[in-house]
């Protein structure tokens, strides 16, 4: 992003077009500025990630999964909001083939201290 940028709009289908993601990742690449990074993340098959050592959110835009918490599954769909701490283990499953999400990692290593 350029700094001098006030604003940037991507959308969905410019992010898809972005192409695969980069050797020795999972997910494309979409914005970086200061803490938060944007991703889109459309896994194949299998939803292949470990924890992160940052606080994230996930926003569902197309298709339909199960999220794991390491614990319990929840039904997703476009629209759907999940967080995850740093450091929880979690994944997708049973999502459809056109699954994809927008990824947000944001905060310090570590993530974000709460009372």
């Amino acid at each position: 992003m350029n700094p001098s940028m006030n604003s940037v709009h991507i959308s969905l289908l410019a992010a898809l077009e972005m192409g695969p993601p980069p050797k020795g990742r999972l997910a494309v690449p979409v914005l970086e500025r200061g803490s938060i990074v944007a991703e889109l993340y459309t896994p194949k098959d299998k939803d292949r990630q470990s924890f992160h050592t940052r606080d994230e959110l996930y926003v569902v835009c197309r298709g339909q999964g199960l999220f794991f918490d390491g614990v319990t599954r929840e039904a997703v769909e476009p629209g759907s909001l999940v967080f995850v701490r740093a450091g929880q283990i979690h994944r997708f499953d049973d999502f459809t083939e056109d699954f994809a999400l927008w990824v947000f990692f944001f905060g310090p290593e570590g993530g974000e201290i709460t009372d």
